[in-house]
């Protein structure tokens, strides 16, 4: 693995562009003082790697639809209805997500970590400030697999296209306009979802911003802002905290959905998705397939494997052990409430300092972004984000 040596803009020039979680809670920069350099082999293999396994999953969410496995993925039952109901009408479009990869570098297969199919980060990051990153050490900026911003503009347009063509978006636009929310007093999520209103309005949509306790809800007439009613709407809460902490929301966005009154993003069937159970339906169906690894739901025999929560975030409640079962690596968190999956383990590439490094490659009808994450064996919230560049010599 190549790890070339950057200056990262000072926190004014972030803060300037948007950026404004530059360091973390224990005072220590999030954005690495280093890139990682891969070949136009290895870019070429992460893009392929997402486009099949979008593909997979599309196939196994309508498996999981027709033999009705929502208590298998953990689905609350409060949201099957909604999950149905997008599924059947292609104008519920996935707008975007995030694929979590091992390997891809110095020869090391790729295989799925997960897929952060509903509210996926690190967008601002991979789409804006890898890009500043490259041009303020002078080098070429289009040196990347990231095309990530204009993917999701080309996605808004999709909305109404509903195809790959959006050349002629502008004929078939009639005034939709697009509602945007995250969580009062998030200052990354807002900055996130602000990011993906300005490229909605790039696109051609009307937008407005409000956060989540200002939205209001009917059944009957939809989604609607200081009295205007939206269309579409875009909120950066997952759809599980929905179905758990707003069953009221969750009853109500069901309404709306089945009456066909607002467009939900992203969908409720991307729920399914989020689930880290999914890629036990994976592995049944895909069984030995080169970018899966062996999940169930329960304990491997002996081989060394994770145990992770099916909606458990930045590594919480993960245990991985050895192939004797002795614990190698555990972390604490919020979410052991849910039911576990236990995934084969494999290892990271690693840098001369044993820290551990995973890409997360961008979906947005294909895709469309590059990033890492460096930590230690369990990436948290305290992991740190490394840009990278294509370089062909």
């Amino acid at each position: 693995m190549k790890l070339k040596p950057i200056t990262v803009p000072d926190n004014k020039f972030l803060e300037e562009i948007g950026f404004y979680w530059h360091t973390d809670n224990n005072s220590t920069p999030y954005v690495a003082s280093e890139i990682i350099e891969v070949t136009p082999d290895e870019a070429d293999a992460y893009y392929e790697a997402a486009n099949e396994l979008y593909e997979m999953y599309a196939e196994a969410g309508e498996y999981v639809i027709e033999n009705e496995l929502f208590h298998e993925l953990g689905i609350p039952f409060n949201l099957i209805d909604a999950i149905k109901l997008s599924w059947e009408n292609d104008v519920h479009w996935h707008l975007y997500g995030r694929f979590d990869f091992a390997g891809g570098l110095d020869g090391k297969p790729i295989k799925l970590i997960e897929f952060n199919a509903d509210t996926p980060t690190a967008l601002f990051e991979t789409s804006i400030l890898q890009w500043a990153m490259l041009k303020a050490n002078g080098m070429d900026e289009s040196s990347q697999f990231n095309n990530l911003y204009e993917a999701l503009g080309d996605n808004f347009k999709r909305l109404v296209m509903l195809n790959d063509d959006v050349e002629d978006f502008s004929n078939h636009y009639n005034g939709w306009k697009i509602l945007f929310s995250s969580v009062k007093g998030n200052t990354e999520e807002e900055s996130t979802v602000k990011l993906l209103q300005m490229i909605a309005n790039e696109a051609g949509f009307n937008t407005e911003f409000a956060y989540i306790d200002e939205v209001e809800f009917s059944a009957q007439e939809g989604v609607f802002y200081k009295g205007e009613n939206y269309e579409y709407w875009f909120k950066l809460i997952p759809w599980e905290d929905i179905a758990i902490e707003e069953s009221d929301l969750a009853m109500l966005l069901t309404q709306i959905i089945a009456n066909q009154k607002a467009i939900i993003l992203n969908p409720a069937y991307t729920l399914m998705f989020q689930s880290k159970a999914f890629m036990k339906i994976l592995w049944d169906l895909y069984p030995n397939h080169p970018l899966l690894l062996e999940t169930s739901f329960e304990p491997l025999e002996g081989i060394a494997q994770v145990e992770k929560k099916i909606f458990g975030r930045e590594g919480a409640n993960t245990i991985i052990v050895d192939e004797n079962e002795k614990v190698i690596e555990e972390t604490s968190g919020e979410y052991g409430e849910f039911p576990s999956i236990f995934q084969e383990y494999v290892e990271l590439p690693k840098d001369s300092n044993n820290q551990s490094y995973q890409a997360g490659v961008f979906y947005a009808y294909e895709g469309c972004g590059l990033g890492f994450r460096r930590g230690g064996l369990i990436l948290d919230n305290y992991s740190k984000f490394v840009g990278h560049r294509v370089i062909t010599n």
